[in-house]
């Protein structure tokens, strides 16, 4: 396993649009499609991952947790499927009725998406207010495989706590950790 750290897009950044194939449905979804009226939530993530497999079950449930209290989720695979076909748009079928993902699994091949938003992991989250605004971005918690931390998303559910008050203040932010993206 390699483990790479995440970029720390600055505080403030505007949401990159676009639009993105669902392999689910094969149609074409745009940012706007799943954008929170509260604030939303943007997820790299991949089939393979061991930090992503690591994880899966606590994104369920903050997806879960806060879809109804305003926030949109959206996850990306923008890893190269070629070098990687366990990442494949067929395999994100499989994971996505596997883990019971709540949340669209969009299929970035151009890479062009992870690339706008300086995506270098994953898992990697960014967190953006109702007016598409970086306010978190970085780890889920500090939990790794192997480490004994237990999972419980605080650093995520934190950030997302505070855009729904109104209430957003500087919270820690450090870098998510896991496997790098897969580039071509």
């Amino acid at each position: 396993m390699s483990l790479t750290p995440s970029k720390m897009l600055p505080l403030g950044t505007k949401a990159p649009d676009f639009e993105l194939i669902n392999p689910i449905s094969s149609k074409q979804i745009k940012l706007n499609d799943f954008k929170g009226k509260k604030g939303t939530v943007i997820m790299f993530i991949c089939n393979h991952c061991p930090f992503v497999k690591y994880v899966n079950n606590e994104l369920v449930a903050i997806a879960n947790e806060y879809l109804n209290k305003g926030i949109g989720f959206i996850a990306i695979n923008s890893n190269d499927v070629i070098n990687y076909p366990e990442d494949s748009p067929l395999e994100m079928i499989k994971t996505t009725k596997e883990n019971n993902y709540p949340f669209p699994y969009l299929f970035d091949e151009s890479q062009e998406v992870a690339k706008a938003y300086d995506a270098a992991c994953t898992p990697d989250f960014y967190l953006f207010d109702d007016q598409l605004k970086l306010v978190y971005r970085g780890q889920l918690d500090s939990s790794r495989p192997e480490n004994n931390i237990p999972i419980t998303g605080i650093d995520l559910r934190q950030g997302i706590d505070l855009v729904i008050s109104n209430n957003f203040q500087q919270v820690s932010q450090k870098p998510s950790m896991g496997c790098n993206i897969k580039w071509k």
